[in-house]
């Protein structure tokens, strides 16, 4: 959507937000200072990094107030489970939320008149129509300009091929345990450092986030990053399934628990479509208002 406001296919936007969890892949960070130096700032369109603290350093903090990650876990009976999901809340939409307000002159708790709000751009495809929602606040009002364009993820990476941006990486948290095997292999193999750092937070949140444990509140049962509820470093995440194999032929397949094994939760990293109890109302990567 940035590209195409840049490059006058959209209507200019005012803004881009980006929402920092302060755990994005390296290779997150360098995409988004091209895109700022190569379409934002030639566009006019500033780029605004917002963050509510890093989710990695919280998660290990005893002192920390930590807004749960939607860990896999393994309970004393052997049944599977999975923690509640508050970090996208915490990290993302809370503080997208707080610069709008400010961009719009009404900064927390100032009341914003009914007649003020920001037209919200969300990147939603065709592909992921059902994702697209509404907000939960009126001074935010949310418009899916791909779905006006009939545009599905694949007209959106020919659009990106064309412009020499065909290497737009995933944005997420590095440690997501929403990632797939593919995800996995690719820090494994790719960038060494990082995945021993996960890798070793994996290793730290055995027994839950340290604040409760701190406060004598341990976790009943062991808590792990990958599905397969064993130490991220002894997973099984060779394995390829058929749907990855698929995957690299279409985007399509008739396999989707394989294919969410292998390549990770579709919507899992995105407030749209949000596993926890907080209402969704905007994107983790990209918030565009105008």
């Amino acid at each position: 959507m940035l590209a195409l406001s840049a490059n006058g296919v959209l209507p200019k936007a005012d803004y881009a937000i980006f929402a920092d969890t302060g755990w994005e892949p390296r290779a997150v960070y360098k995409h988004l200072d091209r895109l700022e130096q190569e379409v934002a700032i030639p566009a006019g369109i500033p780029i605004l990094r917002v963050s509510s603290g890093n989710i990695r350093k919280d998660a290990l903090d005893p002192e920390h107030r930590f807004a749960s990650m939607p860990l896999c876990i393994l309970n004393q009976d052997g049944r599977q489970g999975m923690t509640r999901r508050q970090c996208t809340g915490e990290y993302k939409i809370k503080p997208i939320k707080k610069r709008v307000r400010e961009l719009l002159g009404y900064p927390y708790p100032a009341r914003i008149p009914k007649d003020v709000f920001v037209e919200q751009w969300v990147g939603i495809s065709t592909d992921e129509f059902h994702r697209a929602k509404d907000a939960d606040v009126r001074y935010m009002r949310n418009r899916h300009p791909l779905i006006d364009m009939d545009w599905s993820r694949g007209d959106c990476i020919r659009y990106l091929t064309s412009l020499g941006l065909a290497d737009t990486p995933k944005s997420s948290c590095l440690g997501c345990p929403f990632h797939g095997n593919a995800q996995w292999r690719n820090i494994r193999d790719t960038s060494p450092d990082e995945w021993q750092d996960v890798v070793e937070f994996d290793a730290a949140i055995r027994q839950g986030n340290a604040r409760a444990n701190a406060s004598g509140n341990r976790l009943l049962g062991q808590a792990f990053l990958h599905r397969s509820r064993v130490p991220l470093g002894e997973a099984p995440i060779d394995h390829v399934t058929a749907a990855e194999w698929a995957a690299r032929q279409t985007e399509l397949t008739d396999a989707p628990d394989a294919q969410e094994l292998e390549q990770g939760v579709v919507d899992g990293c995105s407030p749209w479509a949000c596993r926890g109890s907080e209402p969704d109302f905007t994107r983790d990567d990209f918030g565009l208002a105008s």
